[in-house]
Order: C-alpha cells, then structure tokens, then sequence
C-alpha cells in the first residue's frame, strides 16, 4: 500500500446523468501518481440557453436525443416542471410546463424515456409520493402530455422512478415503493399495442422484509451481456445504516443468480447470503450510492466502494470475483476516519469516489477526493488490482470552458446531465449545464439566495 499526504483547498463540482448525481473531481487536484496533462479530444460547436432554473438546491435534470428530436426535463425557476423540446435541425425550442412542482427535496429528479412507438414517457418529483407519470397522447407532441396511472397498485409512495430497456428492447419501468429503510423495488412492462403497464415481476425485486430496504446501483447491462445489480441494504433513514454489499445478475431481469450461477428466489433478500460481497455491518462506512460498477479486460465486474477498516479508518476498496469467490482488494492506507450520519440527501459526506477506467491496457484508475488527504487519483495494475506508481495521460472528458463558473455566489457548484438518448450521429454528443448550490438535507434554505441560473445546452464534437 502507499501512503498519501494530506492537503486541503480542493475544488469540486457535481455532474447529473439524469437520474443520479455523480461527484467528479476539478480544480487543485493532488494525483497520487504524476500524470501528463492533456486537452480534452471535444471542443463546443455550439451553446443553446433554454431556461432560467432555481439554484437554490440540486436536483437532477433529464437530456434525451433521438434521430429527430431533442427532448430536456428541468424545473423552471418557478420550480413547476418543464419539457423542452426543439428539432435537432432547429435552435427553436417549444416548452410545456406540467402539473408539478419541487419543494427543497434533492431526491426529486426527472427522467424520461422515448417508447417505439415515439411517446414520450416522464417521471420524478416523488420522494415517498404518490406516482408522478406523464406520456404524449401524439408522438413527438409535448402539448399532450397526460398525467396517468400505471397499474395503479403500490403507486402512493414511490422515489427512485427509472426507465430502462430489456433484452429484448422492452420498456420497463422500476422504483422503490415505501421510504428508506423500508422499501421494496417494483419493475412494470410496456405494452406497445395496449399502450398499458403491468408487473414485470409477480413480486417485488428486493424485500426488506419491514426492517430495511435496498439502495441499489443499476441494473445495468454488462459486456458479457449479463444485466448487473449492486446494492447496499439500509435499516433505517439514517445513512449510517448501510450494511451489505450484495451483487446478482440476470439475462431476462426475471431470473437472477449469484456472479458464480447460483439460482436465487425472488424477492431477494438479506438471508440470500449466496449474493453478500462484502458483509460490511451497519456503521461499517459504506453509504448507499457510494458503490460503483465497472468491468475489467475479462469482463469480470469490478465494485469499489468505501468502508472503515479493522482500526476505524476510511478505505477505498474494490471486490472483483476470483477464483470462485469475492476477492476484497484494499486500495488505500489512510490513517484517518470518516464519520458520517443524518438523513436527507446529505452532501459531501468527507469521502467520494468514483468509479474506474481504463488507463491504457492492463491499467485502470479512478479518482477520489477525502476531507483530510484531498483529491487524487489511483492507478490500479488490472491483474494484481494493486495501486502502482505510473504516470498515465489524463485527458478531460470535457473542454476546460465547461469547468468555470459563471456564478461569484458562493458555494455555487457546476451541475450536468448526460444525454441518454441516441443521435445516431457519432461524431455529436450533447451535455446539459448549470449551476446551483449543494444539497440541504432536503431542506429550505433562508435567504439570501443566488438568483436562478441559465440551464445551457453544449453541442460538442472533436477537436
């Protein structure tokens, strides 16, 4: 292992991916190991301003391209909930404003989806709330956007609405129903003739069975086509409480397993101990969220996270699957603890990282920022998954005019939502950006308050 100075003054600034927010690391950063600088290989072809957005607060906003057509869900500075939609070959937007508005709660972000038929599908603002669903009763039509059910059972407390597609380019629907610390997970299916929802699953995914819930990461599709899931179960609204990192796979999202194929019942539960990767105990460090997905060259999932080790201290870990069981690699020596607790959406807790990359063959890295040690970045010898002192080419995955603020109110932070849809056009990729303080546990803030800020589009293409 290796020891790291500590040093303090670093930068941050906060990205969304439409429905989750993810911490990346600008600025001062301390790289662990040296590091060649370089341009970021995008240059901005083009900058759209489509609203004025509250700033007061974080939540997650939504971007989606078709072929045709470019679709953004935000809160306008009124708070009430905005579609935009423009014409790919038009700078024109059109606006629809629906039926619902946010509080303070950073939980509530907005997602989307575009179903075969061309509808669009929409969700958020709902932290433990009844369902909050919209679609087009015309393709590509924003004007008709209707609220309406879905099956209409255990739809009253619902957070955490996501779209996704199945292996057979189904559209599904999850979200947890119930609140933190007591939550099941519930899939539904579209059908496109009947333009209807119904249950996925019998029974729910998960099952805290009345004493925890699980805060989940995915399920997202691997490259050896297996659909991943990771998650942390919690006892309570407490964040302290996360316990458990757990993993299973699916091909169908119906029929799940262990990573070494063992079969396993649904609902999944605690006592499914077939799918524990690391039986970290409540108390144990981990906060839900902080678990991060990746693969390696043999397409092996590789989970990092963050726990206390044996003498307190914070670590950063990854487990990856080894000769037929989790193998827990310790990736840090920190000398430092990291306490943490309370509920609401917390924000910086002292510790965040990210998930890997690849650095160049057989190398990954990732980066982390701590409140003691600062930011850095590790780079991680794919084999052995033992940090090495190497000097890698670091390129920016945007160009340097998208990190500087706009806004001198302080504790103002850089937000952005990538596009989850597909162009079709490879050599255009699009980015939503703006600025807004941190969260708040969920709660007002008193004034003064930094006036609402420019919700911008980036048009990016290669240098």
């Amino acid at each position: 292992m290796f020891g790291i100075r500590k040093l303090t003054n670093t930068m941050i600034s906060l990205t969304t991916k439409c429905a989750a927010i993810f911490v990346i690391l600008t600025g001062t950063v301390n790289f662990a190991f040296a590091a060649d600088k370089a341009e970021s290989e995008l240059k901005v072809e083009k900058v759209m301003e489509i609203a004025e957005v509250p700033a007061g607060f974080r939540v997650g906003f939504c971007l989606l391209t078709t072929q045709e057509i470019q679709y953004v869900a935000y809160y306008d500075a009124q708070r009430r909930m905005t579609i935009a939609l423009r014409a790919l070959d038009s700078d024109k937007w059109q606006y629809q404003v629906l039926p619902s508005e946010v509080g303070w709660d950073s939980h509530n972000y907005i997602t989307m989806a575009v179903d075969d038929d061309g509808h669009l599908h929409v969700s958020g603002n709902m932290h433990a709330e009844p369902l909050i669903y919209f679609r087009t009763e015309k393709p590509g039509d924003i004007s008709t956007l209707k609220g309406v059910p879905m099956t209409g059972e255990n739809e009253q407390r619902c957070t955490y609405p996501k779209f996704m597609r199945d292996g057979s380019n189904r559209l599904l629907f999850h979200y947890r129903d119930g609140g933190s610390g007591d939550g099941n997970e519930i899939y539904n299916v579209y059908d496109l003739k009947t333009k209807m929802w119904k249950r996925l699953l019998d029974k729910p995914l998960t099952d805290g069975q009345g004493k925890m819930n699980a805060y989940m990461q995915g399920p997202s599709r691997g490259p050896d086509g297996w659909f991943h899931l990771v998650w942390v179960w919690r006892d309570t609204p407490d964040c302290a409480t996360n316990h458990h990192l757990s993993h299973a796979r699916s091909k169908d999202l119906i029929h799940w397993e262990s990573v070494f194929g063992e079969s396993v019942e649904l609902p999944l539960t605690l006592d499914e101990n077939k799918l524990w990767v690391d039986p970290v105990p409540s108390g144990g460090g981990m906060i839900n969220g902080g678990q991060k997905l990746n693969f390696d060259s043999e397409s092996r999932p590789i989970i990092t996270y963050h726990k206390s080790d044996a003498d307190g201290n914070m670590q950063i870990y990854a487990a990856r699957p080894e000769d037929g069981e989790w193998t827990i690699h310790k990736l840090t020596d920190w000398s430092e603890p990291v306490k943490f607790s309370g509920g609401g959406t917390m924000g910086f807790i002292g510790i965040t990282i990210s998930g890997l990359s690849r650095a160049e063959a057989g190398t990954l890295t990732m980066t982390y920022r701590h409140r003691d040690y600062g930011s850095g970045r590790l780079v991680i010898d794919e084999k052995t998954m033992r940090p090495v002192k190497k000097e890698i080419k670091v390129v920016p995955e945007y160009p340097e005019e998208l990190n500087t603020l706009q806004s001198d109110f302080e504790g103002m932070e850089i937000r952005r939502a990538g596009d989850i849809g597909d162009s079709h056009n490879d050599a255009v990729s699009y980015i939503l950006q703006w600025e807004t303080l941190g969260a708040n546990r969920d709660r007002p803030r008193q004034p003064p308050l930094p006036e609402p800020s420019k919700l911008r589009l980036y048009k990016l293409t290669p240098r």
